[in-house]
């Protein structure tokens, strides 16, 4: 179970690395020069670049998330809750493979 999950972490952090690769553009300091672009266009690359940010800030920490998946399959600890050390379901972790808790203390 442990090396298709192990797969599975390492192709997810790879997707995510090339997204964040790809949203880098969007994430360079806005130019507010008001002669090459108007008042609307600003706020609107403004505003692009804080989504993008804010994405950024999601998939990092979906990284780590993944780094620590990865870190409890070196440790043979991937598939027990973090919490109360119970097994987490398969269907849980096919859904999931990155999470660390089991159902009763994800809610």
């Amino acid at each position: 179970m442990s090396s298709d999950s192990k797969q599975q972490l390492h192709n997810l952090r790879e997707e995510i690395e090339t997204l964040r690769r790809a949203a880098h553009e969007d994430q360079k300091p806005v130019t507010l020069d008001q002669q090459s672009v108007g008042r609307l266009s600003r706020m609107d690359s403004l505003q692009v670049q804080a989504m993008a940010q804010a994405e950024d800030a999601r998939r990092a920490q979906e990284l780590r998330r993944i780094d620590a998946a990865l870190g409890r399959i070196k440790a043979d600890e991937y598939g027990d809750c973090v919490r109360c050390g119970e097994e987490i379901a398969p269907a849980r972790l096919a859904s999931d493979p990155a999470t660390p808790f089991c159902v009763s203390c994800a809610g």
